[in-house]
């Protein structure tokens, strides 16, 4: 709950220009932090409710929002708002799980599963789904199965280790297409040693230098919303993975459609 409130503060350390590829967002569009959603701390569904109210009114004016979690579960209230004016989309997902989890203690909503319920409401383009970076012990023996039996495509970190990126983003782009793409980045996807606050680290996850190639091969792309998540300050008192997640949503900034040189 304090992941937004952190990377805000974080994020005075971001400047206005990107020095490696020249974009320069906030010359191009405008922008604001409009708060926090409101939600309901005794109630997930309801919740999700809120956070599906809150986003339908701010895609209805083509608004691109970048959202700062906060748990993973809000991407599904989320993506119901932006699939309700584009319709199915594409989804690039970084993340060391791959949250199509069923139920958690009898409970369908949590942030385990919230892909699994957009699959079921028939929100994303599956064909058009990749996850990237997927890895660590699981309760089941196949942990990627119903992944792939819903036509994702399912890069674990061992794909990614020692290797730049790129041209994995190459062939992303292309299964793309023109089409609407939504971005949600777990900073889990991280290894922990560069991002060590968070509530489920897994070992052996992707590098920042890695995270920036898959962000910045997503340049061209139609974005329609992206969200960076489960930023836990408590378990990292450096601030550092706080500042990890600012500078990652600055480089979301820098790809969205109409951004200038």
């Amino acid at each position: 709950r304090f992941g937004p409130r952190q990377l805000r503060a974080e994020s005075g350390m971001v400047r206005r220009y990107n020095g490696s590829t020249g974009e320069a967002p906030f010359d191009s569009l405008r922008m604001a932090d409009i708060g926090d959603v409101n939600v309901n701390l005794y109630n997930l569904p309801d919740s999700c409710r809120l956070v599906r109210e809150a986003f339908q009114k701010i895609v209805a004016t083509s608004c691109v929002p970048l959202t700062l979690g906060g748990d993973h579960t809000i991407t599904y209230p989320i993506l119901q708002a932006v699939a309700q004016k584009y319709g199915p989309v594409g989804l690039v997902h970084v993340d060391a799980h791959t949250d199509t989890g069923d139920r958690a203690l009898g409970e369908k909503i949590y942030h385990g599963a919230p892909f699994r319920r957009c699959v079921e409401e028939g929100l994303l383009d599956c064909a058009r789904v990749v996850q990237i970076g997927l890895r660590g012990s699981s309760y089941d023996p196949d942990p990627y199965k119903y992944c792939r039996d819903q036509g994702f495509r399912v890069v674990p970190a061992e794909q990614c280790w020692r290797k730049s990126l790129e041209p994995l983003m190459v062939e992303v782009r292309e299964q793309m297409g023109d089409k609407p793409v939504y971005i949600s980045f777990d900073i889990d996807g991280l290894d922990p040693a560069y991002a060590p606050g968070t509530g489920t680290p897994e070992i052996a996850g992707l590098t920042p230098a890695q995270a920036l190639e898959i962000i910045r091969g997503c340049k061209g792309l139609k974005i329609v919303g992206c969200d960076l998540v489960e930023v836990a300050p408590m378990y990292d008192v450096s601030g550092n993975t706080a500042l990890l997640g600012a500078n990652l949503l600055f480089e979301m900034l820098c790809v969205l459609p109409g951004v200038k040189t």
